[in-house]
């Protein structure tokens, strides 16, 4: 009888624990994944392409932002080394220049341009992930669409 006692609310305390971290992971997806997502493609010294999902917005003069949540993110390495990137966006696959914008103004700027475009995704996001020390990099046409 004390073991039926005691095992109801251990398994609802689990079952709430699971739900839990569902509805969580739910969201983050949701958040991630349910405004635009494009593919940054970048190319390491032997040539061999590396894609990465990141967030994207557009300033007043159709220049094309990404962030970089901290200076050691592979991407962010990567396209230092050779700045010419690929980018997959609205199916389209496009030719670009990475040019980093570090410090403080450039941090300050794609902050406000992703917390603009993505509201509540970009307020969630920033409770799971420090961007504190994010660096802004402008994306610019580095030729005519490749596809």
């Amino acid at each position: 009888m004390k073991s039926s006692l005691v095992t109801k609310p251990l398994r609802r305390g689990t079952l709430g624990v699971v739900l839990l971290a569902m509805a969580f992971g739910v969201l983050t997806w949701a958040a991630l994944e349910s405004a635009e997502v494009v593919v940054l493609r970048t190319f390491d010294a032997s040539g061999t392409s590396r894609d990465s999902r990141v967030w994207i917005a557009d300033d007043e003069h159709g220049t094309a932002w990404i962030e970089a949540a901290e200076a050691s993110k592979p991407f962010y390495i990567r396209h230092l080394a050779r700045p010419e990137v690929e980018l997959v966006r609205g199916g389209k696959l496009v030719a670009m220049h990475a040019v980093p914008l570090p410090g403080d103004a450039g941090h300050r700027r794609i902050r406000a341009m992703l917390a603009e475009k993505y509201g509540w995704r970009d307020a969630w996001i920033g409770l799971l992930v420090d961007t504190s020390g994010s660096v802004a990099v402008a994306l610019s046409p580095a030729s005519a669409e490749v596809r």
